[in-house]
This record gives C-alpha cells, structure tokens and sequence, in this order.
C-alpha cells in the first residue's frame, strides 16, 4: 500500500471512531450497523438516515426506532411520501421539508423509493435534501430504499445523502446467524432461550420461557 493510500485509510478510521461528537452529537456520514443502530439514537440524532436493503421487516422495526427517538425529543409532526413513477411531484417533498405547522417545532420527513431508482429529479432534490440536512435540528429526513447495486450507492445523490447522516445497510439474516438472532429478540420481549432451543442447522420453535 502507497503512503497516499495509508494517510487516507488512516484518516477514514479517525473518522469513524470520532463519529460521535461532543456532548454524545452524533455527526454526519456515518454506516452503522443494523445492531449498532439503537446505540447511535442513544447518543443523539443525526439530521439524516438511510435505510437500504431488502429485508421488509428489519428496515420497518429500524424505522420504527428512528421514529420513536424522534418523537422523544420533540419531532411531532410527520409527512410521508412514496416515490412512484417517473413523474413523482418532488416539489413537495422539498416544499415540505422546508416548512413547518403552526402547531409543531420539529418534524420527520420519510420517503420511500421502492424501486430504489429516484430518477434524474429525484436525484436532484435528494441532493438537495441532504444539503438542507446539515446541521438542521428541526427536520428529521428517513429515506427507506431496497436493496442497492455498488453503481447506484456511487452515484451522486445516494453518496450525498450518506454524506449528510447515517446510512443502515440491512442485510439477510445468515443462517448461521439465525439461532442467535432469535435469542436476542426474544431476550428483549422478556424471555430466554432454554438450552437445546435453537439449533445451527434446522431451527424449529426454539423452547423458551418468560423471564421472572
């Protein structure tokens, strides 16, 4: 490996090992695991997430934590869009995430792309979304998409948006990985795993019992 490409491998680790700032701010451009993602919320907000990937209920439960955190620290007010066709009207995405109620401090803006092909106007206002995105504290932006190819996650306006806040890939779960996958959820509603449960290979209806 040259020096050059030492320096900037070198710089890009110091980058995500101070992606929190001071007094627990998270700050922008940052990849976070999807079992890193509640910790994250924990520390602070960030102004922008994407979620990418082709697993319908992880990328739901992953909104749904982004949602509840916001909620919590004042982001009242929610708009809701769902990019279809060519001719998605992308003026009010824009108009909305520029405006507020008279009855609301803060708001969540979501947009979905379930074809995970903006177009080129799409591209430009999410561009200029994740500019708008820095540094504001009053607009939470949740862009959901399926999952990407390595050209679309090079392109302008995807490399924008992971620029400007945090970006969650949502892999399948390996089967390897299953049997400890369900433990830890069934840990989190109250129960564990009896011993002999879950297996590696063939994983049935895992024994459980709920905790005391």
């Amino acid at each position: 490996m040259q020096l050059a490409d030492q320096i900037a491998t070198h710089k890009w680790r110091c980058v995500q090992f101070d992606a929190v700032g001071k007094g627990g701010d998270t700050l922008p451009g940052m990849q976070v695991a999807l079992a890193q993602l509640s910790s994250q919320l924990q520390r602070g907000l960030a102004p922008l997430y994407v979620l990418h990937g082709d697993e319908p209920l992880l990328q739901q439960e992953a909104a749904d934590a982004i949602r509840a955190a916001a909620r919590a620290q004042g982001y009242t007010e929610r708009s809701s869009f769902t990019v279809a066709g060519a001719h998605f009207d992308w003026s009010a995405v824009l108009a909305a995430g520029g405006s507020l109620s008279l009855f609301a401090d803060r708001q969540i803006i979501e947009i979905r792309i379930p074809s995970g092909k903006p177009g080129k106007d799409g591209s430009v206002a999410l561009q200029q979304l994740a500019e708008g995105a820095r540094g504001n504290d009053s607009t939470l932006t949740l862009v959901q998409l399926p999952r990407l190819d390595k050209a679309t996650k090079t392109g302008a306006w995807f490399t924008a948006l992971d620029g400007a806040g945090v970006a969650v890939q949502i892999d399948p779960i390996e089967r390897a990985q299953l049997p400890q996958w369900i433990a830890q959820r069934l840990g989190a509603q109250g129960q564990r795993v009896a011993a002999g449960g879950v297996r590696g290979s063939g994983v049935g209806v895992p024994a459980v019992s709920r905790g005391e």
